[in-house]
């Protein structure tokens, strides 16, 4: 009975879904489906209404909305123009500046805003001008926004991780913050590396010598911006207050500075409240379905035998691991991050536990994962606004994509096997 009611639910997701009915109410009918296996029709419906409602009755959810409203707000107020204006005087003696000064502007946005589209629209926006200005070309410069611009999920403070505590049954949000820092900038600095060498195997950007005072004065109007993650993530630490109550701090502290920098006024609020609600109404029915599909699994036991599968195969914890990435590579190729973690996270999390392996650095792990996933086709959601900022297309994109690409899957498998690069922050501070 177990393994016909996992038949179904996968089979009627995937079909629900092949056929173009939105993920959210592809899961939420799956679910309905696979309980008529077990129960009349009104107790089934009424069961997934249950657990949909009670999936959203989470005080740590209300960072989400909060933590998107911030980011645009950020994305409006001028906040994204002054990193990328700093990070351009910082790096200005070295070669390929325009692409080094793009990873580390969407590094520094992306983590701001807590929003992988975010940071491909807002900073994406700003540098294909400029980029494509200086001799770079299209393909290239869209192909370093959409891989940059995931860095900001791992780089807190990020909804996604947020998302995973609640899947996973509660993970510390602060230690998972912590933990994403150094796997967030290693990426980073990765990209870097080979987007420079492709840049100048291509011949592109020289060298731009900037002087001191332009360098402190960059600095210094990004200051207040950068402030903004010190007190984010201070008081997260400290204890002065919760994730979600920082993700509130975060609108207040990004609403004033807007003001304060004039990029923004109070006609503009409306706007901006309307796209935050409704990027938060697809983020929330995404996570109230996935939380009555991750009851239907767990009713019908499909974590536990997915966990006793794989640990058929090998109990070594680096085969079991390489196995799971695999597997979520593959799901991030066809399926949007947050989902994928609602779903995936209650079905591979306690095949971790069972080998050992930190509940916080596995949601590291899964985050980054997924976050290659939105870089590639066809859903990838980054790959596609990518190509709209960039004027391209997809398929010019993917070559100078690949290397990237394979950046991060490399950086990946060294986040994987090496724990403490994810678990020693969270150890030193909490």
């Amino acid at each position: 009975m177990e393994i016909t009611d996992a038949l179904v639910l996968a089979g009627c997701f995937g079909v629900l879904l092949a056929i173009g009915i939105p993920v959210a109410y592809s899961i939420g009918l799956a679910t309905v489906v696979t309980m008529l296996l077990s129960m009349d029709l009104v107790p089934a419906v009424t069961t997934t209404a249950q657990r949909i409602a009670t999936g959203l009755d989470s005080f740590a959810l209300l960072a989400i909305p909060f933590f998107i409203l911030a980011g645009q707000i950020m994305n409006r107020g001028g906040i994204a123009r002054r990193l990328i204006d700093f990070a351009k005087s910082l790096l200005g003696l070295l070669p390929a500046r325009l692409a080094h000064v793009h990873i580390m502007a969407s590094m520094l946005f992306g983590a701001l805003s807590g929003s992988a589209v975010a940071a491909a629209s807002a900073v994406g926006g700003v540098m294909a001008p400029q980029m494509e200005k200086e001799g770079y070309g299209k393909d290239y410069a869209a192909a370093v926004n959409i891989t940059s611009a995931t860095t900001g999920l791992l780089i807190p403070p990020s909804n996604i991780l947020i998302v995973y505590s609640l899947a996973s049954g509660g993970v510390s949000i602060a230690a998972l913050f912590l933990a994403g820092y150094l796997p967030g900038i290693l990426v980073g600095l990765g990209l870097m590396a080979v987007a420079g060498i492709m840049a100048v195997r291509r011949g592109y950007g020289a060298r731009k010598p900037q002087d001191l005072i332009k360098v402190l004065r960059t600095f210094l109007e990004a200051v207040p911006s950068l402030t903004l993650l010190v007190v984010v993530m201070g008081g997260i630490i400290l204890g002065i207050f919760t994730a979600t109550e920082a993700a509130a701090i975060a609108v207040l502290y990004a609403l004033v500075l807007s003001f304060l920098y004039r990029e923004i006024a109070a006609r503009d609020l409306p706007g901006i409240l309307i796209d935050a609600c409704l990027t938060t109404a697809v983020v929330l029915l995404l996570v109230a379905t996935s939380v009555g599909m991750s009851w239907i699994m767990a009713y019908v036991n499909i974590p536990q035998n997915v966990a006793t599968a794989l640990v058929t195969v090998s109990d070594n914890p680096v085969v079991v691991l390489l196995i799971i990435n695999v597997l979520l590579l593959s799901v991030g190729t066809f399926m949007d991050i947050t989902p994928a973690v609602l779903i995936f996270a209650p079905i591979f999390l306690p095949v971790a536990l069972d080998l050992g392996i930190d509940p916080v650095h596995f949601g590291i792990i899964m985050v980054f994962n997924l976050c290659i996933g939105l870089c590639t086709p066809p859903v990838g959601t980054v790959l596609f606004v990518g190509v709209g900022v960039a004027k391209t297309s997809i398929s010019s994109v993917l070559r100078p994509l690949v290397p990237l690409f394979v950046t991060m899957v490399l950086v990946l498998l060294v986040v994987m096997y090496v724990p403490g690069l994810s678990l020693w922050l969270p150890d030193l501070f909490l």
